[in-house]
């Protein structure tokens, strides 16, 4: 059991329980665990000009600041982890129910932010981790993969608000849609390569199934679909130990160069693109203190 005593626009008090439970499975050794508990985030703070207040104020649509309550969650998680001959599979789903889900809006156009107060949010996923051994003293291999699903709904009912509540920029009927960041599905897998005379090399294969399309259906831009496409990147690494001290890698990421458009919703700043291919080198030297 947790309190939480917070003062700011309101003065909240808060207590949040959480329980876990973890049980081992005799002879298979699964590994089962459990866990329910309530989460507490207190609103942000921020400070500004008067002079830039009236300027947000004389806008239209959002142009009013409403106090902000603290952000209250439900989680419940369950999981199991099955060990075979030095593999390891993990397995867990949880679900998160958001009150005041807290966010942020833009000022008009611009990359400047204020904090938002959502009625509520929803988050549900399944998640799956597989990691060998090291295979024939070779190297090792990894995969992760998450289903998630990441929805609001409501109008906003606290922060960078309307001075209308019925305003369009404000108000939203109780059907649960996805939040800007929502991607379906996203996978993580690469091998890790242990080479002769202190050498490793390794290679990461990522694919996300793409973000919500802040532009669907509105005639604009090349993707009309309620999602943006799919994308999927390739990275390598290699190092080489020198003696004890000394530790030479570099690390290429993106190596096919592939360019896509990430996000295109105006709540998180614009139209965003992955990165480039970039290449980087290190050279460590460990000092014995």
């Amino acid at each position: 059991m947790r309190i939480s005593n917070f003062h700011a626009g309101y003065n909240e008090t808060a207590a949040y329980p959480r329980l876990g439970a973890t049980v081992e499975l005799p002879r298979l050794h699964w590994v089962l665990r459990g866990f329910y508990g309530h989460f507490f985030q207190p609103a942000p703070v921020e400070t500004v000009s008067s002079a830039f207040i009236n300027y947000v104020t004389a806008q239209p649509g959002q142009n009013a600041f409403v106090p902000l309550h603290s952000e209250r969650d439900e989680e419940h998680q369950f999981g199991i982890a099955i060990p075979y001959k030095g593999w390891v599979l993990d397995v867990d789903t949880f679900r998160t129910r958001i009150n005041n889900f807290l966010d942020h809006a833009n000022v008009g156009e611009s990359n400047i932010y204020f904090p938002i107060a959502v009625d509520g949010a929803l988050v549900r996923a399944w998640e799956l981790s597989l990691r060998s051994p090291q295979i024939a003293h070779f190297g090792q291999f990894h995969l992760a993969y998450s289903n998630q699903i990441a929805e609001q709904r409501g109008g906003i009912v606290g922060g960078f608000s309307c001075a209308d509540s019925t305003s369009e920029a404000c108000s939203g009927d109780f059907t649960y849609t996805p939040v800007d960041h929502d991607q379906r599905n996203t996978l993580n897998t690469g091998f890790t390569a242990n080479l002769p005379l202190r050498t490793w090399f390794a290679t990461n294969v990522y694919y996300g199934s793409g973000f919500v399309n802040g532009l669907a259906g509105s005639g604009q831009g090349p993707y009309q679909g309620d999602y943006l496409p799919a994308h999927t990147t390739f990275d390598v690494s290699a190092g080489h130990n020198f003696g004890e001290n000394w530790k030479l890698s570099a690390d290429v990421l993106n190596v096919t160069n592939h360019r896509v458009l990430l996000d295109n919703s105006v709540t998180i700043g614009g139209f965003h693109y992955n990165d480039p291919r970039m290449v980087s080198a290190e050279l460590r030297y460990r000092f014995h203190f």
